[in-house]
């Protein structure tokens, strides 16, 4: 069983015809430079973020133009800026540009953290339990090769519960990570990942190594250009 899943019955699925080579990614490279002493200058305000229902979500338009994207994700702890690689991975940029824009990440927490042997943040299910999801799915997409550290310090890429079950559900990699190429990797954080590293650094809710971060992070909003 995989560790990083989104455990969401889906109602129906996107139809694009799009023809994308599994390309490993390199453009995360410079993330591994960001050390701790860095995390401890971030500073996390309050928010009202709380678990909800997940909003209603628009179809996404098959026809978007397929470029690569700037998503940047406003949290009470600072900001996270990602490049979304929309040639390399345009079904899934399509997806959650439409999901953004929809603000069906506003106001959600990031309900996720491991801390040991995959060392990932996971964001994106409104109702912040691991189940939540919009009313569609799409494939796999940007899949990397096998390797050892196949998802380096930096990537963002979609959890999902099997094969082409990708929905909103994404996590983002603090720490050079090695898991089965099941994955889409759809950007790579240019900013911000500092911030992810202060989250991880202040653990699991409860102890552990998985589960609710226990330094609240929150998606307040998302804008993309």
């Amino acid at each position: 069983m995989h560790l990083i899943k989104r455990l969401v019955a889906t109602t129906s699925v996107v139809a694009l015809v799009l023809s994308v080579s599994a390309v490993a990614i390199s453009e995360s490279s410079y993330a591994r430079g960001v050390t701790a002493a860095d995390a401890t200058a971030v500073v996390c305000g309050k928010t009202s973020a709380v678990a909800r229902t997940a909003t209603k979500a628009p179809m996404p338009d098959a026809k978007a133009a397929q470029v690569d994207r700037t998503f940047t994700l406003n949290t009470n702890c600072g900001q996270i800026v990602f490049k979304a690689f929309g040639k390399k991975a345009p079904l899934t940029v399509i997806a959650m540009s439409s999901l953004a824009k929809s603000g069906f990440f506003d106001h959600t927490l990031c309900h996720r953290l491991t801390t040991a042997s995959i060392f990932v943040l996971q964001c994106g299910d409104p109702t912040a339990s691991g189940s939540g999801g919009p009313p569609f799915s799409y494939r796999d997409e940007n899949l990397p090769t096998v390797t050892t550290n196949d998802y380096p310090a930096g990537t963002i890429a979609m959890a999902n519960s099997g094969p082409n079950t990708n929905g909103s559900q994404f996590f983002i990699v603090y720490k050079d990570t090695t898991l089965p190429p099941s994955y889409s990797i759809w950007g790579v954080v240019t900013k911000g990942l500092d911030i992810v590293k202060k989250v991880a650094a202040a653990g699991v809710l409860g102890g552990g190594t998985d589960g609710t971060p226990k330094q609240t992070i929150a998606i307040e909003s998302v804008t993309v250009k």
